[in-house]
């Protein structure tokens, strides 16, 4: 594992650190309402999330897109540890479109208008496992 990520990985790093961060940050003030449809998105998608608190679970949310935001820009966390945490997080976003109904048109993947969304998030998977991959792979030609 190296300690400091390689100079082409550092574009989607920061782009994709700066967006999440970004949203965490937003987050950290929801109001009530807000609170409220973001966890009644996701425990539609994951059930277990119903018994929690809406508005502690939007603070948790919060705090996990700001600590992988963080980790995606600074260059001293491992570019596998900082896309493996994002690919954790992004896989969760992927898997919410795949649950959710009304996301995807009727018997594919292609999103409807209302799950366009959360369907481009699979970007942020794509940038995870790509720093993962690379990391992994790199470390086996030593």
């Amino acid at each position: 594992m190296r300690f400091r990520p390689r100079l082409h990985q550092l574009p989607p790093r920061v782009a994709t650190g700066a967006f999440i961060l970004n949203s965490g940050l937003s987050k950290r003030n929801a109001d009530k309402d807000t609170a409220a449809a973001l966890h009644g998105m996701a425990s539609t998608a994951y059930p277990f999330l119903r018994s929690r608190d809406p508005e502690e679970f939007v603070r948790t949310l919060s705090r996990a897109e700001i600590a992988v935001g963080a980790a995606l820009l600074l260059p001293v966390v491992p570019s596998f540890v900082a896309g493996a945490a994002l690919a954790a997080f992004s896989g969760g976003l992927v898997g919410m479109y795949l649950r959710i109904p009304g996301m995807r048109e009727e018997g594919g993947l292609r999103p409807t208008e209302q799950g366009l969304p959360i369907a481009k998030d699979v970007w942020m998977l794509g940038i995870g496992a790509g720093l993962v991959l690379e990391d992994l792979l790199n470390g086996r030609k030593k």
